[in-house]
């Protein structure tokens, strides 16, 4: 990553990184509709405490979905991102969520990832892991 005067990444980059993440976050959010979920927000943001990226509804259960984009290469799985530092700030964002929101649904609240993983040939590959935290 290139640093530039002011300290952060270089605007190219951050720009490539964002634009790669929308892109991803758009083939999960069309993934979970297919598996038969609701797609009730997107990019949700809590002031400092956090973003979610897709709030979804899968019958009576509240999903809170976390969406990882990686290029395939030799780095690790998307699905290694999601730390026990992440799981437990994705739990504190959809309590936070719940709250807001009138409180959770009788099925409760459950939180998903989807990995999305980008060939230099070919079809993008989505993954719809349930429950991981």
């Amino acid at each position: 990553m290139t640093v530039g005067a002011g300290g952060g990444a270089d605007m190219s980059t951050q720009q490539a990184r964002s634009a790669l993440g929308r892109y991803g976050e758009g083939l999960a959010a069309r993934r979970l509709t297919e598996a038969g979920l609701t797609v009730l927000e997107r990019n949700w943001r809590c002031g400092r405490t956090g973003e979610i990226d897709i709030v979804a509804r899968d019958g009576d259960v509240l999903v809170i979905c976390e969406v990882k984009t990686r290029r395939a290469g030799p780095f690790q799985h998307p699905a290694d991102a999601v730390t026990p530092a992440k799981a437990q700030r994705l739990r504190g964002l959809a309590q936070r969520w719940t709250q807001e929101h009138g409180g959770a649904p009788p099925g409760g609240v459950r939180i998903d990832l989807v990995t999305v993983l980008l060939p230099r040939r070919g079809a993008p590959v989505a993954e719809h892991l349930r429950g991981v935290a």
